[in-house]
């Protein structure tokens, strides 16, 4: 028994996603430069139907990421890409942060608490280690998401720019971030680094849940 596909047509007498080959063959069939293709799951289908067919037909793997940056530009949230987020304690003033696929939800890594960090050099951190397991697991086009402004400045910046004092109780706090400024010199990734817009798709699927 063959496996089901779903069929987007971008470009047909009615272009949408179709269930079946004879829906799609009606919207294509006659219709001059029809633009169409089939997906293992409705998932793939609906991202791409957000965005222009040409980068999914002829697609390179930089197309595959102006595809997924397209998708974001559109008002979704890429499904197949990670998410971090960091918590700071105000009373006991440790940090933690952690990444997880928004796909499934699952938590892909962790560190924390830290004593003595800030919320936003948890972020700067999670954002760089994210990028370090897309490019250990061979995942180049695969979106991080953070909700902080400030550290995805950094990260584009390479340089963590904090006003944190270094002194002999923030030494493990500078030691994490001259390593993950020194893997931003020196490695090169495709990964859009985006932000997670908490105003229109809620709260940050990685959040720590203490507000």
């Amino acid at each position: 028994m063959s496996k089901k596909k779903y069929y987007v047509v971008w470009k047909g007498k009615e272009p949408g996603i179709y269930s079946s080959w004879d829906d799609c063959l009606k919207q294509v069939s006659g219709f001059k430069n029809a633009l169409y293709k089939s997906f293992p799951t409705e998932e793939a289908a609906k991202e791409a139907f957000a965005v222009k067919g040409e980068k999914i037909v002829f697609g390179t793997q930089k197309n595959n990421t102006a595809a997924k940056i397209q998708l974001h530009k559109s008002g979704h949230p890429v499904q197949d890409s990670i998410v971090v987020d960091a918590a700071w304690n105000s009373v006991q003033k440790d940090m933690e942060y952690q990444g997880i696929l928004y796909k499934t939800g699952k938590r892909i890594f962790h560190l924390g608490p830290l004593a003595n960090g800030t919320n936003n050099i948890g972020e700067f951190l999670a954002i760089v280690h994210a990028l370090g397991y897309c490019k250990k697991h061979h995942l180049p086009d695969t979106p991080v998401y953070s909700d902080s402004r400030t550290a995805i400045s950094w990260v584009r910046s390479k340089k963590c720019k904090t006003n944190l004092d270094d002194s002999p109780k923030t030494k493990h706090i500078f030691e994490l971030i001259k390593r993950a400024e020194f893997w931003l010199e020196n490695n090169e990734y495709s990964n859009p680094v985006l932000k997670w817009e908490t105003s229109v798709w809620g709260e940050n699927p990685a959040d720590f849940g203490r507000k």
